[in-house]
């Protein structure tokens, strides 16, 4: 067996036992440190929008010896709450900032929709905190020890959601003092706008000499760089059913793809409009990603690598210009999404001298525990191209500043079939997946090559957070932060893997045959700020780039190079 396979595997069930271990150790630690801590947990609480938004959500709110420490969609009850106060879903009136004591009052209807509601506060005031301690409470207090405080069903909080088969991140506010200021909400439209810059210091750390044959000295590539800055601007049309809109643009852009030959100019990479059609479907029209593989389509920030898979760079394409129409099925356990692209806006050529592509990608939940602790996740891919233009297969070996180890060179073709195959299980914090990919070309001057590659994935929350999943694409969300460094928290700390190996050497084609191990750790400070570091280790079969000899062992170099690269990121 392949030692950076089996190396895997032993990872794989190294985090497997470390997840239970992990979650048991915290919570011993939390039983014998907060006896004589007192945590007030007040559920179901609705949180208006400060400027009077129709758009409510219900969050829980964790006090903790009269300070605020948390306000989470997510069920907070543990052994550790001393107190536990379901609000009913009433509407908060006050401040609520992390670290602070809170100042609120409960209501029993929105002071939003009915102005009266002010005029009475010792009517409709249900529950009163002031100075973090409760000084007014008609709900029931509920206690902690009973079956009913821990086996109570609670209705599931309504998150507020995107639209868009590929939406933007956006996170739940944790104070209603002040408004961002980067939020614009008007009466006919809203605006958030968003920013992400990422620095990279990267090192190679060994590279043999026939590694050096054929992609050149990686000694070359070692120092700082900025590895992008983006920007746009993400909001609503307010009709009865709003339309949403988005735009970005980005420097040394994040998304790679195949085809692509983006430098450090500036590259739009999303222009889209999110139509909410009949029967839930949403119409999502412009420049946006296509509806294939999870890798593909979750943000780059908040994968478990700092840079995709080898294969998913080198046979999809990041962006491309188009309509895609999705929705749900089966109680939102499956989710199903379809498109036609065609880039000619982005190339000199014209709508008929390009190629178009027909994209479609349907997921499926076979298993979801009740509490949704625990899931399994499969989904199917498939793209068709009537490559009008000459193509090209490239990619850099998961390390951004680097020369392409994978190179097809370009080529003529008639058309191009792409399947993707995904499967992933998470159970609280250990998520693992994995993705296979193929490309099928029609290309007989170079013996119909077929293309392939795949990954294997694990990654565990050493914090205990557990990623979210969402329905509506297939995707999970972003690694969540329980309690940030300025909250007093350590934040939340990630470990990962991945096993990804690429074969570009198929019939008459010598683009180059990879297999590349990678450990990461990644470090949430807040949900804005990360550091992390990933190291990599890759095996890369395939001719000289630099000179004209294969006269190796089975008639390719045998290239062997490691490196390791730091990244900070912060995010508007």
């Amino acid at each position: 067996m392949n030692k950076g396979c089996l190396l895997f595997l032993l990872l794989f069930f190294y985090a497997f036992s470390l997840s239970d271990v992990i979650a048991k150790n915290a919570s011993e630690q939390r039983s014998v440190l907060e006896k004589t801590t007192e945590i007030l947990l007040i559920n179901q609480v609705t949180l208006v929008d400060p400027d009077g938004d129709k758009q409510t959500t219900i969050a829980n709110i964790l006090i903790k010896n009269g300070l605020l420490e948390l306000i989470s969609q997510d069920d907070l009850h543990d052994e550790s709450v001393t107190q536990l106060i379901d609000a009913q879903q009433g509407v908060l009136l006050g401040t609520l900032e992390p670290g602070k004591a809170p100042n609120f009052l409960v209501l029993s209807k929105n002071p939003h929709k009915d102005f009266t509601v002010l005029l009475d506060t010792k009517k409709f005031a249900v529950l009163a905190v002031h100075n973090g301690k409760v000084v007014k409470n008609t709900i029931k207090i509920i206690p902690v020890a009973t079956p009913l405080a821990i086996e109570q069903p609670k209705p599931k909080a309504k998150r507020s959601t995107w639209l868009a088969y590929s939406p933007p991140s956006f996170i739940l506010p944790s104070s209603y003092k002040n408004r961002k200021w980067t939020l614009y909400k008007g009466k006919h439209f809203s605006t958030l706008f968003t920013g992400v810059v990422a620095f990279d210091r990267q090192a190679w750390i060994n590279q043999n000499d026939e590694s050096k044959l054929q992609v050149g000295d990686l000694d070359e590539f070692d120092g700082s760089d900025i590895r992008a800055f983006r920007f746009g601007v993400a909001g609503t049309l307010n009709f009865d059913k709003p339309w949403f809109y988005s735009v970005s643009a980005a420097t040394a852009t994040f998304d790679q793809g195949f085809n692509s030959d983006n430098d450090d100019s500036l590259n739009f990479l999303d222009w889209r409009l999110d139509i909410p059609t009949f029967s839930g479907l949403t119409l999502s029209i412009g420049k946006q990603k296509e509806p294939i593989s999870m890798e593909r389509l979750m943000g780059l920030v908040h994968l478990p690598m700092q840079e995709r898979s080898v294969a998913a760079d080198t046979l999809l394409p990041s962006r491309n210009i188009g309509a895609v129409i999705s929705g749900q099925a089966l109680d939102k356990h499956m989710s199903w999404a379809g498109g036609v692209f065609n880039n000619w806006l982005d190339t000199d050529n014209s709508f008929g001298d390009n190629a178009t592509q027909v994209v479609g990608r349907v997921t499926w939940l076979p298993y979801l525990s009740e509490d949704e602790h625990e899931l399994v996740h499969l989904g199917f891919g498939a793209r068709f191209s009537n490559t009008q233009t000459d193509i090209r297969f490239s990619s850099f070996p998961e390390f951004y500043n680097s020369p392409d180890f994978i190179d097809s060179g370009t080529f003529s073709a008639s058309d191009s079939h792409t399947y993707s195959i995904e499967a992933s299980w998470r159970k609280g914090p250990l998520w693992l997946s994995s993705e296979y990919t193929e490309n099928n070309i029609d290309a007989p001057e170079r013996g119909n090559p077929t293309l392939s590659g795949y990954y294997l994935s694990a990654a565990l929350s050493l914090t205990g957070e557990m990623r979210d999943y969402n329905k509506r694409n297939g995707t999970f969300a972003p690694l969540p932060v329980s309690q940030s460094v300025q909250q007093g928290g350590i934040g939340s700390w990630e470990l990962t893997s991945r096993w990804s190996v690429f074969d570009g050497n198929d019939a008459q084609l010598n683009s180059g045959e990879t297999d590349i191990f990678s450990v990461g750790l990644f470090w949430w400070l807040n949900p804005k700020f990360n550091i992390s570091a990933n190291y990599r280790w890759i095996n890369l079969q395939r001719c000289s780039l630099l000179i004209d000899t294969c006269a190796f062992e089975d008639g390719n170099l045998k290239g062997k190079s490691n490196g390791i690269n730091l990244r900070l990121m912060l995010m508007l």
